[in-house]
């Protein structure tokens, strides 16, 4: 990878470190329209609890992983909310990075094997020296169909002339 991606990659990094660190505390804490379209018909109190009425959202629980140490953007056992709440945006960044990072190393590409058994060193297929790859014509001034045009032909080596 060359300089400028690594450069680019570790800026985009510290971008989102940044947001999830930093700027996710300042998010609002008001319900999204998913949670206020289901309190639609109770009636909350100041916390958001449901003191009354009929409303889809007296029927939820806790899920599975609600006392997995990152529930409800915080980390368990940090007592100060905007700490736990940046930690927990931090880590979330970085384990998201990390699988990113393992998921494109594992699919990489490992460039092409040519047939002539030797290895590209530059990412380019290589060519046996007789066909440009860049669409040009031969440098010997020869025709390489024969028909006066310029379209660059591949032959075989044991073909016959």
């Amino acid at each position: 990878m060359k300089n400028r991606s690594w450069v680019f990659l570790a800026g985009g990094l510290l971008v989102a470190l940044l947001l999830a660190g930093v700027v996710s505390n300042y998010a609002s804490s008001h319900p999204d329209g998913l949670d206020s379209s289901l309190l639609k018909g109770c009636t909350v109190d100041a916390d958001d609890n449901i003191v009354g009425g009929s409303c889809p959202a007296q029927q939820a629980r806790d899920h599975e992983f609600a006392d997995s140490p990152l529930a409800d953007y915080g980390v368990r056992g940090v007592s100060n909310s905007f700490v736990s709440t940046g930690l927990s945006g931090v880590l979330g960044v970085l384990v998201t990075f990390a699988i990113g990072a393992g998921g494109f190393w594992l699919l990489r590409r490992r460039g092409t094997t040519p047939t002539d058994g030797t290895t590209p060193t530059d990412g380019t297929t290589p060519t046996d020296g007789t066909t440009p790859t860049d669409g040009t014509t031969p440098t010997d001034g020869t025709d390489p169909v024969g028909d006066d045009t310029t379209t660059p032909v591949r032959r075989r080596a044991d073909a016959a002339s």
